[in-house]
C-alpha cells in the first residue's frame, strides 16, 4: 500500500514517557455514582511481555497473515456489492417510515422498530465512504454483546432476522450519548485528547490532572456525555442535562452507573481476548414499564477504539502511537488530505484504505468472539435478502 498505508499506525508523536501511576481524578459534577461491580482493569507491562513471548504478535497478525489474504480477497470481490442505502419502506408493506441515520437506516411498525445497519462510514458527522462486510460486523458484534452484558442492564432487542438487521423494542430515547473514556487520546473536535491539548482540565464535569500526554491511561473511567444534536455532537456536564430537562436526575444516575459498569465489564473482556477497549459511547432509551434499556450498538468498531494490549506499554514508551484495530487511520488520512469538517466535497477514500478497514472491523470481529465471521459471497443485492427476511419477521412477530 502507497502512502495511505502510512498512516495505519503512525511513527513518532510522543516524546515525553508515560507515567504509569497518575494522580488520582476528582470531578466537580453534584452527581456521584455507586461502585462498579467489575475488577477493575490494569496494564502490566510484565504480563504483556510474557503473553507476547508465548503466541505470535496480534499485530503480526493484524497487519499480515493468511486470515488477513482470504478475508482481503473476499473483500475486494465485494467492493461493489455494499449496502449503502435502503429503501425497505417500498419494499415491505409492514414499514410506513424512514429515518436515515449516519450508519443505520430506521423503520416504524406499529409495534417494533427495524434498524439496518448499512456499510456506510461515518466520522467528523458525516458519511465518507461504504465499506463491505461493515454493516454486518456492527450488527453481529452488537448482538453479540448485548446478549453478555444482560446482567448489567436489559436491552431492547427482539429478534435479528437478517445479518444486518436488528427488530427492536420501540422505547422513548434519552437524547444523550454516554461516552466512556479509559485514556487520554483521539483526533476528532470533541475528543479528549484533542480539548486536553488545548488546555481544557475541567471536560464535562471532570477534573483533569496536568502533565498527562497523548494515550496515557486515564487514573479512572470517566463519562463525556454530549447531546444528540442533528448535525454534530455537543459535550455536556451531567448538571446540565439536568437543568436543562434532557433527562430526570434518577434516570442519569442509573444510566451513568449502567454506562461505567458496562464500559469496565467491556474492558476486562476485551482484555481477556488481547486487546485494550479504549473509549466507546452507549444509548439507552426507557421502555413503557419505566425501565432503562440498552440500545443501538454496543462495543463496536464504530462505536469504540481498541488498541493491541501486548505491544502497548512499549509503544508509547517508545513515542509511538499504539497499534490500532479500529477507524482511526480513517480518520487521520482525511485529516491529513482535506479538512473534514468544513470541506464540502471530500476525496475518495482509496481502495487499500477501504479494504484495510473491512479486515480490521472483521479482525475485531473474530477476536472478540472467538468465532468465525461468515462472509455471504453472493450476486443477490443485499436489499432483496434484507427485504425477503424482513417481511417474513414481521409476519411471524403478529
Amino acid at each position: 500500500m502507497i502512502d495511505s498505508m502510512v498512516s495505519l499506525n503512525p511513527p513518532k508523536t510522543l516524546h515525553t514517557k508515560i507515567p504509569l501511576s497518575p494522580s488520582v481524578i476528582t470531578s466537580t459534577t453534584r452527581i456521584t455514582y455507586r461502585p462498579n461491580k467489575f475488577r477493575i482493569t490494569t496494564i502490566r507491562a510484565s504480563s504483556m511481555r510474557k503473553e507476547s513471548e508465548q503466541q505470535p504478535s496480534f499485530g503480526d497478525t493484524l497487519l499480515n497473515s493468511t486470515r488477513k489474504h482470504q478475508v482481503l480477497d473476499a473483500v475486494t470481490t465485494s467492493l461493489s456489492n455494499c449496502l449503502s442505502e435502503t429503501n425497505l419502506h417500498l419494499t415491505v408493506p409492514a414499514l410506513k417510515s424512514k429515518t436515515r441515520g449516519k450508519v443505520r437506516d430506521i423503520y416504524d411498525t406499529e409495534d417494533y422498530l427495524v434498524l439496518v445497519t448499512t456499510d456506510r462510514q461515518s466520522a467528523f458527522d458525516r458519511v465518507l465512504a461504504s465499506i463491505p462486510f461493515k454493516g454486518q460486523v456492527l450488527n453481529e458484534t452488537s448482538l453479540w454483546w448485548f446478549e453478555r452484558t444482560k446482567h448489567i442492564v436489559s436491552n431492547a432487542v427482539v429478534s435479528a432476522p437478517d445479518k444486518n438487521v436488528t427488530i427492536a423494542k420501540k422505547c422513548s430515547v434519552f437524547p444523550v450519548e454516554f461516552v466512556a473514556r479509559g485514556f487520554v487520546t483521539g483526533s476528532t473536535d470533541t475528543s479528549l485528547w484533542t480539548v486536553y491539548n488545548k488546555g481544557n482540565r475541567n471536560y464535562c464535569g471532570n477534573v483533569l490532572p496536568e502533565g498527562m500526554v497523548k494515550n496515557q491511561k486515564l487514573p479512572k473511567n470517566i463519562l463525556t456525555p454530549t447531546t444528540k444534536a442533528a448535525d454534530h455532537d455537543v459535550p455536556v456536564t451531567p448538571d446540565e442535562i439536568i437543568e436543562k430537562g434532557l433527562m430526570p436526575r434518577a434516570d442519569y444516575v442509573e444510566a451513568s452507573e449502567k454506562a461505567l459498569s458496562l464500559f469496565e465489564y467491556g474492558q476486562q473482556v476485551a482484555l481477556e481476548h488481547g486487546l485494550i477497549l479504549v473509549d466507546t459511547k452507549y444509548e439507552f432509551g426507557k421502555a413503557n414499564d419505566g425501565s432503562i434499556l440498552l440500545i443501538d450498538e454496543v462495543h463496536t468498531p464504530d462505536s469504540s477504539r481498541y488498541w493491541i494490549a501486548n505491544s502497548y506499554l512499549e509503544r508509547i514508551q517508545n513515542g509511538l502511537e499504539p497499534e490500532n484495530v479500529d477507524k482511526e487511520f480513517l480518520r487521520l488520512w482525511f485529516k491529513s488530505h482535506c479538512n473534514p469538517y468544513e470541506d464540502e466535497v471530500l476525496p475518495d477514500a482509496p481502495e487499500d484504505l477501504v479494504c484495510e478497514l473491512a479486515w480490521r472491523y472483521i479482525f475485531l470481529y473474530e477476536t472478540i468472539t472467538k468465532s468465525k465471521f461468515e462472509m455471504q459471497l453472493t450476486q443477490e443485492p443485499i436489499h432483496d435478502r434484507i427485504s425477503q427476511n424482513v417481511a417474513s419477521a414481521l409476519a411471524s412477530l403478529k
